[in-house]
């Protein structure tokens, strides 16, 4: 015949131990939303009558406004581009300025749903107005693109030899 025995140790806590309990809290900072284009854009050398395209550059834009659901548009405009003392023959009218964004670089952020402006070239622009260049249309918290848009200019016929300059603007809203 087999006997078993069982045991049980209970142990308690020292005699009138009371427990006591702390909310604890912290913030989650919002930051700001920017953004970051290049300071220069070089964009080569062509003949009268014919097209300069080239790449601006990498555009930056940086959400960390730590929203629930955070939107927010870019956009892009031009001056007109000048050289000498800018009379007509010494002027590109930003007219003649096609622009596309092209598709997203490094896309970061939870959810994030970002649309391009131009996604391809056939989408091209022209920026005699302000035009969409980048969208957040969906996402949660934190998020961040990056992209490269190519200019197309237009050089008119009758334009003077020399070096243009002009101001291409992107904003985020």
């Amino acid at each position: 015949m087999v006997v078993a025995t069982a045991m049980a140790v209970i142990t308690a806590g020292p005699a009138g131990a009371v427990d006591d309990t702390t909310t604890t809290t912290f913030t989650v900072s919002a930051g700001a939303l920017g953004i970051n284009a290049p300071a220069t854009a070089p964009l080569g050398t062509g003949a009268a009558g014919g097209t300069i395209t080239a790449q601006m550059g990498n555009v930056v834009v940086t959400d960390a406004r730590a929203q629930l659901a955070p939107t927010w548009a870019a956009t892009v405009a031009s001056g007109d581009f000048t050289t000498g003392t800018a009379t007509t023959d010494e002027t590109i009218a930003n007219d003649l300025v096609g622009y596309w964004s092209g598709p997203a670089i490094s896309p970061s952020g939870s959810g994030a749903t970002f649309v391009p402006g131009q996604p391809t070239a056939g989408d091209v622009v022209t920026l005699a107005a302000s035009r969409p260049a980048f969208s957040l249309t969906a996402g949660v918290g934190n998020n961040s693109v990056t992209w490269n848009p190519t200019l197309i200019v237009n050089v008119p016929a009758a334009a003077v030899a020399g070096g243009y300059t002009g101001t291409v603007t992107h904003s985020v809203v």
